[in-house]
């Protein structure tokens, strides 16, 4: 059966955190950045999206350089 708490858990859980990050650097609330990469998505045609990835790709090295490993078995 589908559930949508699981459901939203499990997306949030393995998403990048780039608009959580965002949030905390610029003191914005996440949901405001959240919709405006889903607004700027639509209204460009995806281009935001070659951003977020590219803003993910660098958190995750810069994460992986300064030794804030992510368990496996945490997922």
């Amino acid at each position: 059966m589908f559930q949508p708490d699981a459901f939203k858990f499990s997306i949030e859980s393995q998403a990048f955190g780039v608009c959580e990050r965002i949030g905390d650097k610029l003191k914005m609330p996440v949901k405001n950045i959240r919709l405006f990469f889903i607004y700027a998505s639509c209204l460009t045609i995806g281009s935001p999206i070659i951003i977020y990835m590219i803003l993910a790709f660098w958190i995750k090295m810069k994460d992986y350089v300064k030794g804030k490993r992510i368990p496996v078995w945490d997922f």
